[in-house]
């Protein structure tokens, strides 16, 4: 069997990638058990999750830099992509209701969950704790009134309405 080298990897984007988004929204998932998300919804956590300070939670996993709420656009895309990829291992379960499509984590989430042993994602885990607690019981509606007053009504503007508030199939 062959060596896996950094040049065959290197072609492979980690960073922002469909797989660490994906990766996320599991862990928020899981945090968020039983309740399930929309796409946008888990577009907004999946920046929350990272900025938690910006809601006066937990010191952020990532920097708090001056454009970051600019993130949002193109966070929705990665999010869905990320969704797909964990939803076809298994790991995301899809809920088709009557108010749209949401996503749960999957029965084995969990125990992959666990198996994230790095201080980042034990960071990110006790992170999504937090945001479960803190914006576990509100409904989308008055999510999206937090992040339109915490990022901007430019943000949610520039996105639209078909590519931020609709859920995908």
């Amino acid at each position: 069997m062959g060596e896996v080298t950094t040049a065959a990897l290197g072609d492979v984007p980690l960073f922002n990638s469909p797989l660490e988004t994906g990766l996320r929204a599991l862990v928020v998932l899981d945090a968020f058990y039983p309740r399930p998300c929309t796409i946008s919804e888990l577009t907004w956590f999946d920046h929350l999750v990272v900025h938690t300070a910006d809601v006066e939670g937990p010191n952020s996993l990532h920097p708090d830099l001056p454009s970051r709420g600019g993130e949002l656009l193109v966070r929705r895309r990665l999010i869905d992509e990320g969704v797909h990829l964990l939803l076809n291992a298994g790991l995301i379960a899809l809920v088709d209701g009557a108010d749209g499509v949401r996503y749960v984590a999957g029965e084995e989430a969990p125990s992959f969950i666990e198996l994230m042993e790095a201080s980042y994602s034990a960071r990110l885990k006790s992170c999504a704790e937090w945001l479960a607690d803190r914006f576990g019981a509100l409904p989308e509606e008055e999510l999206r009134t937090i992040v339109h007053q915490r990022l901007g009504r430019w943000t949610l503007e520039f996105q639209g309405e078909g590519t931020l508030y609709e859920p995908s199939a």
